[in-house]
């Protein structure tokens, strides 16, 4: 039924639930403190966490054997998770998370206009077809009742 190697698309899933715990979980964490600080915990809530995996998982690299191209990449990609992070909790701070999470997930659409512009990939029509459902879906989610 799905074309899909296991191991990414279980990742992926994965993701996706924990994305969805993110959301109720950040809604009910940040009642009564500000959302910038609330995003400063979980980063560093984050931090040890991921530290300890990669230790437990004896995946530490010398990040000085890094390429310039993968630093700047990998900080811009680091400064975009950070903003990202920010705008969300705010948004969930002051909106419904099943608002706030659907308008999130407009990210798909721009990953598949970005990837197209930047990367060179070619969705397919069926590809294309899902994409702008999700986009169409993004939309009325967000209308007012």
């Amino acid at each position: 039924m799905f074309n899909a190697t296991p191991g990414w698309f279980v990742w992926a899933l994965g993701s996706a639930v924990f994305a969805a715990m993110t959301a109720i979980f950040a809604k009910v964490g940040i009642k009564g403190i500000d959302s910038d600080f609330a995003t400063l915990f979980r980063t560093v809530v984050i931090l040890v966490v991921l530290f300890l995996f990669v230790k437990y998982t004896g995946k530490i690299q010398d990040p000085f054997i890094l390429s310039a191209k993968t630093w700047l990449f990998l900080v811009l990609s680091g400064l975009a998770t950070g903003a990202s992070w920010v705008c969300y909790f705010r948004a969930l701070q002051i909106g419904e998370a099943s608002k706030v999470a659907p308008v999130d997930k407009l990210s798909l659409v721009l990953v598949a206009v970005f990837a197209t512009i930047f990367l060179g990939e070619r969705p397919s029509a069926r590809d294309w077809t899902g994409i702008v459902l999700i986009g169409t879906g993004v939309i009325i989610l967000s209308l007012k009742k």
